[in-house]
């Protein structure tokens, strides 16, 4: 396979615009695919602008010394059945994307010196952490009964996110009776009411990677949404997770849109108050009357976004509640030999130095030498059916862990690839640990590494957009989660927004904010029929 085969998109240049375009979408993660597809089902002609040099966000994949890896694509959940999130996969993809099982335990905590694991199946997982905690029965029970509880309120949260500001004023009681007020205390708080037992209570957030936050920091709503995700295990896409965008961007193409790469916006353009428009950074101006953001709340309203309409809509003081999550390092190893020779699993890898997640991630803010709070050890060769038809005889590793973007901020403004001697010796030093936690889990691969690089969240800047390295947007912690201005709707005539900060983190939470964005443009009544069109009697 050459290189160019994951450069998806069309490579931009002003005379490849159309004329005029009924909207313009700024990022092509999984939020912005979402709502160019779904609006190019209307007619509607969408330009979707993304400043790397391939499609696809957080959902592309690279190449490099004969090997593929994902960036953000680690498993997906829920779609091994015709689960609403299924369905709108099939939409989207015209059903041309499949999606290959997981081993059936998907997730493998390490906590300290003890072992837990998370199997799929509703009734699987909560019998295997009974038969790890068999006098916390009761507990157990409950949690499960809570995950049913917060699937449910999650419809309430989506409503409220769509509706008109007096809509909701109007809705609120309702909302409320549909969400409980422990969907927004921390994780930790609703599960000490449940057990005591400080183990049990770090497998229950054994995914806490999965949202950038530990549980005293987290909301339980989004604890509790990716638990019940994955309850009946994790899934990967045949053919890699670039085949996500590549199976989404025809939908577009069909009502004459484009996404166009190597497009990097400069500025949101205002005029009177109402968006009129983008200037790109070679200051080619495109005209909309109506723009979707899918870049993210940090960049559009501290970075594109002109600074006298920001504070002339009354964001400014909004924006101290919206916070970035945390930033990442990310650890992309090749090695010679297939996954099966090498023995690797199709189990994810948690790594945690001891049982209480907080206070290891206060440890490590304060002294980048202690323990990684959290080691995540993902093996996308082996998830991948189809990965030895495109890199025959080899494996991929990918390991992540939290960083603070402050470690790097000297760097800040420097090329990539060219940051110099000190950079590039921090990066050996970070790999050389992360390492470590791999060879200590599967010893057989000490030697076996032919090929490794690390990316920082300078990289996940320069690549991604994102000026922070974060990887989930905004923290999920539960002030965010009750800033209703973080929807779809702006202040701003013409503005929309979309991307997980609209909702919930991820990529099926992207997704969704996509399905709620083109919701809020459209209306609910001429939404309707595409509703039935992708979910049927679902």
């Amino acid at each position: 396979m050459k290189p160019s085969t994951l450069r998806i998109g069309y490579r931009y240049r002003p005379g490849r615009l159309s004329p005029a375009y009924d909207h313009v979408v700024i990022g092509s993660g999984m939020g912005g695919l979402t709502t160019a597809a779904l609006l190019s089902d209307f007619g509607r002609k969408v330009c979707v602008l993304e400043q790397h040099y391939t499609a696809g966000g957080y959902t592309h994949s690279y190449e490099r010394n004969g090997y593929e890896w994902d960036v953000g694509v680690h498993y997906i959940g829920d779609v091994g059945a015709r689960t609403r999130t299924r369905l709108l996969f099939d939409y989207l993809s015209d059903g041309k994307l499949d999606w290959a099982p997981m081993d059936p335990e998907y997730d493998r905590y390490y906590i300290g010196d003890k072992v837990y694991c998370a199997v799929a199946g509703r009734r699987a997982f909560r019998d295997n952490l009974v038969a790890s905690f068999p006098e916390e029965a009761q507990a157990i029970d409950r949690y499960m009964d809570l995950l049913t509880e917060a699937s449910r309120a999650m419809s309430a949260f989506g409503s409220g996110r769509v509706m008109k500001p007096w809509q909701r004023f109007v809705a609120k009681p309702f909302l409320r009776a549909q969400m409980p007020s422990w969907l927004f205390e921390t994780s930790y708080e609703v599960l000490s009411r449940l057990t005591n037992n400080q183990d049990l209570i770090a497998v229950l957030c054994g995914q806490w990677g999965d949202m950038g936050l530990p549980p005293k920091r987290s909301a339980f709503m989004v604890q509790a949404m990716i638990a019940r995700h994955y309850l009946h295990g994790g899934y990967y896409p045949v053919g890699g997770s670039w085949h996500i965008a590549e199976t989404i961007i025809p939908k577009i193409r069909q009502a004459g849109g484009e996404v166009f790469t190597y497009a990097r916006v400069r500025q949101i353009l205002v005029e009177e108050g109402r968006v009129r428009g983008v200037e790109m950074d070679d200051g080619h101006a495109i005209e909309c009357d109506s723009l979707i953001s899918s870049a993210g709340i940090d960049n559009t309203f501290r970075a594109l976004l002109p600074a006298d309409t920001v504070s002339a809509a009354g964001y400014e003081p909004l924006l101290a509640h919206a916070k970035p999550s945390f930033a990442h390092l990310c650890l992309y190893a090749g090695l010679k030999g297939t996954a099966h020779e090498l023995g690797l699993p199709k189990t994810n890898f948690w790594i945690y130095p001891h049982n209480d997640y907080d206070r290891a991630v206060d440890e490590f803010v304060a002294d980048m030498n202690a323990p990684f709070p959290l080691v995540y050890v993902s093996f996308p060769s082996a998830k991948d059916p189809d990965y030895l038809n495109r890199h025959p005889g080899t494996a991929t590793i990918e390991i992540v862990a939290p960083a603070l973007h402050e470690w790097f901020e000297r760097w800040e403004g420097t090329t990539w690839g060219k940051r110099g001697d000190d950079y590039d010796a921090l990066k050996q030093e970070l790999g050389a640990r992360l390492l470590e936690h791999l060879y200590d889990k599967l010893p057989q691969l000490r030697g076996r590494i032919d090929y490794w690089e690390l990316s920082t969240p300078l990289t996940t800047d320069w690549f991604g957009g994102y000026r922070h390295g974060e990887l989930y947007g905004l923290e999920h912690s539960a002030e965010r989660l009750q800033q209703e201005w973080l929807g779809p709707r702006t202040r701003i005539p013409g503005l929309w927004l979309t991307g997980q900060d609209t909702l919930t983190c991820g990529v099926t939470g992207a997704m969704m904010s996509g399905l709620l964005t083109v919701m809020a443009v459209v209306g609910m009544r001429r939404m309707t029929p595409l509703l039935k069109r992708i979910y049927g009697g679902a």
